[in-house]
């Protein structure tokens, strides 16, 4: 059995991760999704990785960071004791980066756009168009509310972390991921977790949790 600690993304709420959660929990595994304080302005990702690793205490886990979450995942991969660890659609920091600085070090906005061009949608950001296009219709309704708003301090904080561990690590990317694209998770992965970074497709957008679980779910469980 597999312990699986699933992190969301900006927004910080667990429900991202409901219809993940019975699924690994059918096939046989514990699935602990986080709820962060996303909306406290006076809690950051610091606060965030006191949390997730207060509830990992002393066990063994596979860590799963979807978007902002990659930020937390760095602190609490020095802490904890992590079995392997799977970026989803994530946000892969360098040391000390801020989350702010992510974007611009990377040129995420610019890959953003330039996608948007290429296949016909529309450049300026809108959350039916990046976030719940390919989502089912009742559950982005219901996404609304769940939803909260990211802290600033949750993209200023620097993520005060040396060095990824000697772990096994994955990048699980969306293949229609309209966020972060396709082929620019692939660059930044290898640029930041090396060239032979294990990267996994699965179907969907930048939501694949709500898009396509089952498909996330097998691609989480493959040996």
């Amino acid at each position: 059995m597999t312990t699986f600690v699933l992190l969301p993304g900006a927004g910080g709420a667990a429900w991202y991760w409901h219809l993940v959660v019975p699924l690994l929990e059918r096939a046989g595994h514990e699935a602990i999704a986080i709820d962060l304080p996303a909306d406290d302005e006076t809690k950051g990702i610091r606060a965030y990785a006191d949390l997730v690793t207060t509830t990992i205490g002393e066990r063994a886990v596979t860590l799963v960071a979807q978007s902002l979450g990659g930020f937390t995942a760095a602190l609490v991969a020095q802490r904890a004791r992590l079995e392997r660890l799977v970026f989803v659609n994530a946000m892969i920091p360098r040391p000390n980066e801020t989350a702010t600085e992510w974007g611009k070090n990377t040129s995420s906005q610019e890959a953003r756009e330039e996608a948007a061009r290429r296949h016909g949608y529309s450049v300026e950001f809108e959350m039916d168009t990046y976030f719940f296009h390919d989502v089912p219709k009742d559950i982005a309704a219901d996404a609304g509310k769940h939803e909260r708003d990211e802290a600033k301090i949750a993209f200023s904080e620097r993520v005060d972390f040396e060095a990824w561990p000697k772990i096994p690590i994955e990048v699980i990317v969306g293949k229609d991921d309209r966020l972060f694209p396709h082929d620019f998770q692939i660059r930044v992965a290898r640029e930041r977790l090396g060239k032979d970074v294990e990267i996994v497709e699965v179907s969907g957008g930048h939501l694949a949790a709500l898009s396509h679980p089952k498909e996330l779910v097998a691609k989480l469980l493959r040996p």
